[in-house]
């Protein structure tokens, strides 16, 4: 589990730049824009650009064979990109520059992220993902409590300060990943694509000799990923997603105007949601592979409806803290578990595939979402942001429900523990 603990600094420095412009850049918005549903509809801009290259990225990256892998080459060109593009948001001169750094440093993050996500089950076994996504979930918590926490304070110096952190870490966490992670030497699932003929072909493979192909894989259809169990459950990821999105997007909007906290205090509030998804994201994965992943899905998506109940009706800042706690432990039980699901309904030559399947659902949501909810807010007022996020989780159980089957177990060609 070593490389997957050094893989974990590619989601902490992926973490850490979405929960510093989740937080802050409303904030920069706000100055220009006085409707909550165009705030939220600008929010989604990575979202639209998510929609479209992630699922074609993700594609692409199970069909690229160069010297340096079958990922690594885009967060090789994404990740520096990303970095500038973080530093220069704060340094925007009026709305028009701000959009502009916006897109463009969410194209640069578009151009990454599925090829990071996919290369957590490309060097994991599959009957150690639940707990290899629990560690590297671990790290990307870790990095929403940075933002959060210590983000809220450099922004109470300086704006500019949390985007420049977030900007020389996105680098540092780059050169730890590329320097560690040999996608050739760790791969456990490409193998039988190198294993010769004849003979030769039934010795065991020693793990220096999981070289990729010279070759370009074959073409994944998109299309046959989608049987009825996939399409029900990427259903309940999209309307958990609604209601996480929404809330994440627009929660330090909701602490501000309808709680009556300070800029900083909104945004310190959400570390404990984070706290708490980092503490149970180990254990979360034990128990997603210990008791399946299905079941302990639908415990985090019942408890989680409950909390965001609830949440609407506290006042009072502890209340309202201790909840979030409690919301971060049953996000936790849903998202470690979930991409570890997707990924076991399929054969391993459609991993960047279904990786890119996954977040295009999620970018759906999170299209969907912060527009609708913001619009919601702008023609009633801030307390239906929890009411709307109960509903949705509401509709992700069901669709959990009428969803058949498990995941598939898969034969990995390498299964020695890492």
């Amino acid at each position: 589990m070593k490389k997957v603990w050094l893989l974990g600094f590619g989601f902490f420095s992926i973490s850490i730049t979405w929960s510093l412009y989740n937080a802050f850049v409303p904030f920069f918005l706000e100055k220009y824009v006085h409707s909550v549903a165009l705030i939220s509809f600008m929010m989604t801009i990575d979202n639209y650009f998510a929609l479209f290259l992630q699922p074609w990225i993700g594609n692409r990256s199970d069909r690229t064979a160069t010297r340096f892998g079958r990922r690594m080459p885009y967060l090789m060109i994404g990740m520096p990109l990303a970095a500038v593009l973080t530093m220069l948001i704060p340094f925007h001169s009026g709305l028009f520059t701000l959009l502009l750094f916006m897109m463009l440093m969410n194209l640069a993050m578009s151009l990454y992220r599925s090829p990071t996500v996919a290369l957590m089950p490309d060097i994991t076994p599959e009957h150690q993902r639940t707990k290899a996504n629990g560690l590297i979930n671990f790290m990307g918590g870790a990095g929403s409590i940075l933002a959060f926490g210590a983000g809220s304070y450099l922004y109470d110096s300086s704006p500019v300060l949390p985007f420049v952190a977030a900007g020389l870490i996105t680098l540092l966490c780059l050169f730890i990943v590329s320097r560690f992670i040999k996608e050739g030497r760790d791969g456990v699932n490409t193998a039988a694509a190198n294993a010769p003929a004849g003979p030769a072909a039934d010795r065991a493979l020693q793990p220096g000799e999981l070289v990729l192909p010279l070759s370009r894989p074959a073409r994944v259809s998109l299309k046959k990923q989608l049987d009825r169990t996939t399409v029900w459950l990427l259903a309940a990821i999209f309307f958990w997603f609604v209601a996480y999105q929404g809330v994440e997007t627009l929660f330090t909007l909701y602490g501000k105007h309808h709680l009556g906290l300070s800029e900083q205090a909104a945004s310190f509030s959400l570390t404990f949601f984070s706290l708490a998804f980092v503490i149970f994201a180990i254990p979360s994965g034990w128990l997603g592979g210990r008791f399946g992943k299905k079941p302990v899905i639908i415990l985090g998506v019942c408890g989680l409806m409950a909390v965001f109940a609830l949440v609407g009706f506290a006042e009072n800042v502890l209340l309202l803290r201790g909840l979030l706690l409690l919301g971060g432990i049953f996000w936790a039980c849903i998202n470690i578990n979930s991409y570890p699901f997707v990924v076991a309904k399929r054969n391993e030559e459609s991993i960047g595939t279904r990786t890119g399947i996954y977040y295009l659902v999620s970018s759906l949501a999170a299209i969907t979402s912060p527009p609708l909810l913001g619009l919601l807010i702008d023609l009633t007022d801030y307390s239906t942001l929890f009411y709307a996020a109960t509903a949705s989780m509401a509709f992700a159980l069901v669709c959990l429900l009428l969803m058949k089957g498990r995941a598939r177990a898969v034969n990995t060609v390498h299964s020695n523990k890492a």
